[in-house]
């Protein structure tokens, strides 16, 4: 009799450790793929990230500063972009600019995990729709752009950096000259030596090493005004057509613990 019982403890064990091994690589698979999930893999993914919640509770409770630099990320970014309010009006109007920060709300999330395979492409949070998040919207730090929202499920979001090797994903950016500004694409990280690419650079733009880098608001999933970095190094392609920008982020992809995802105020 007590030879069975044990067996049946050692089997729910088991089963239950099954379950979470299952439910861990479910989510290392939706992180690293690039399309959409389904009803089933959503629902796995949501289950798990409740589990992980309820599991890390105990750590978390315990943790005096776990919330010390969630709100401080927006504050930040608006007081970067304080200066530039009445440059990012005129802006609008004469470019006819989709969105800016101050018609965005600010949801503060927490990074619940990352795939070590792809580690510099996305990061899961523990909000999602149920927190009025979709996907495409911009996610910062108080470091600057981080990245935006995909797959998005009720209970969490997968956030695709800009450190990404996903050549598609593109960020129209302004880069703020001594004449004014000059606008370009935001596409690929350098690992080399930690520096994202901005490409399509016009030859005769007066940019210099140092030169601060935002989003640009021709993007219609980011506003602009958004700190991404400064320029670091400038090279030129082969015919001298256009230039390349190595742009050095404050931000440490290394270490993100909390994100601000930027949501469209209704």
């Amino acid at each position: 009799m007590y030879k069975v019982k044990e067996n049946n403890k050692k089997k729910k064990i088991i089963i239950i450790i099954l379950m979470i091994v299952l439910a861990i690589l479910l989510i290392f698979y939706s992180l690293m793929s690039k399309r959409k999930m389904g009803i089933i893999e959503r629902g796995f993914k949501d289950a798990s990230v409740v589990a992980e919640k309820v599991f890390a509770y105990p750590f978390t409770a315990l943790n005096t500063n776990k919330g010390s630099d969630m709100s401080k990320s927006y504050i930040i970014q608006k007081n970067v972009n304080a200066s530039l309010e009445k440059e990012v009006e005129e802006l609008k109007n004469e470019l006819n600019l989709n969105k800016t920060l101050t018609e965005y709300d600010p949801v503060s999330a927490t990074v619940l995990s990352r795939n070590k395979g792809y580690f510099y492409n996305t990061l899961l949070v523990d909000k999602g729709k149920k927190d009025g998040i979709k996907d495409d919207m911009a996610v910062v730090t108080y470091n600057g752009l981080i990245g935006k929202t995909i797959n998005t499920t009720y209970n969490s979001t997968t956030v695709k950096l800009i450190t990404s090797d996903d050549l598609n994903f593109k960020v129209s950016v302004s880069i703020m000259t001594d004449n004014g500004d000059s606008f370009a694409i935001l596409s690929g990280y350098n690992k080399k030596d930690g520096t994202v690419k901005v490409t399509d650079v016009d030859k005769d733009a007066n940019i210099k090493i140092g030169d601060k880098v935002l989003t640009s608001g021709l993007s219609s999933n980011f506003p602009r005004g958004i700190y991404i970095g400064e320029v670091k190094k400038i090279k030129s392609d082969k015919y001298n057509l256009s230039h390349t920008l190595y742009i050095k982020t404050k931000e440490d992809f290394n270490n993100i613990h909390y994100v601000t995802i930027l949501k469209e105020n209704k």
